[in-house]
């Protein structure tokens, strides 16, 4: 088998130091390109913190996360957000778009903010991913002016726009009606096949999770299954 895009070794996390509160006991994972996984489990069992960690934000307190064949061990701060522009995407349940920007300068941030400056190609990019998530006639139109099912969707757009081979998406529904909750994850599972994108999802919804690849569940900072939806 090819070598995996993740690879999350024994990964230890604990918060305090007088009182210590360890939120993953030990966490083994691994993701390969084009698989589609959703990421379940009570509340405070750790979904949240691992996705942290292995979205580079949060660092383990022991274990090692590998991403893209890039041990994360070793590197600085300026290392990693290197490494995260370059290999991953970032989709959220708060869409988390400037609300005074247009649809097109959204899809345009991340690129936007590593290259220092717009350029045509940048632009070329947003202009067809916007098309590609059924925005095209609403480029123009300020964050704000969107609804909460295409302001989801521009975040699925932005979230591409540096051609990430693994998004991590968290609760990206879980803001949404059902219709806009459909939409959003059918357009995720389009770009998850057409494009070979990996997807970790992190869903409270059991309706989503049946439509992933795998469902890997966590369970008091531990995984407690990893298994094909029933």
């Amino acid at each position: 088998m090819a070598e995996p895009l993740l690879a999350v070794e024994g990964v230890v996390k604990e918060y305090g130091e007088a009182v210590v509160t360890r939120a993953l006991a030990g966490v083994d994972l691994t993701l390969h390109e084009g698989e589609f996984c959703a990421l379940i489990g009570p509340s405070g069992s750790g979904k949240s913190t691992l996705l942290n960690v292995i979205g580079l934000l949060d660092r383990p307190t022991r274990g090692r996360v590998v991403v893209g064949g890039t041990d994360t061990t070793g590197l600085d701060e300026d290392g990693l957000t290197r490494l995260r522009a370059r290999v991953l995407g970032f989709v959220f349940q708060f869409h988390h778009l400037l609300p005074m920007f247009t649809a097109l300068e959204n899809v345009m941030l991340p690129a936007w903010g590593d290259e220092g400056s717009p350029s045509r190609t940048m632009k070329e990019r947003a202009v067809e991913l916007l098309e590609a998530v059924g925005l095209g006639d609403r480029m123009a139109y300020k964050a704000t002016d969107l609804s909460g099912g295409q302001q989801q969707r521009v975040a699925i757009a932005r979230a591409l726009s540096r051609r990430p081979p693994l998004v991590l998406a968290d609760e990206p529904t879980g803001n949404l009606d059902t219709e806009s909750s459909t939409e959003v994850f059918s357009l995720m599972r389009r770009f998850n096949r057409e494009l070979r994108t990996t997807f970790l999802v992190v869903t409270h919804d059991p309706r989503i999770a049946d439509q992933c690849d795998r469902i890997i569940e966590i369970v008091d900072g531990r995984i407690a299954s990893d298994r094909a939806p029933s």
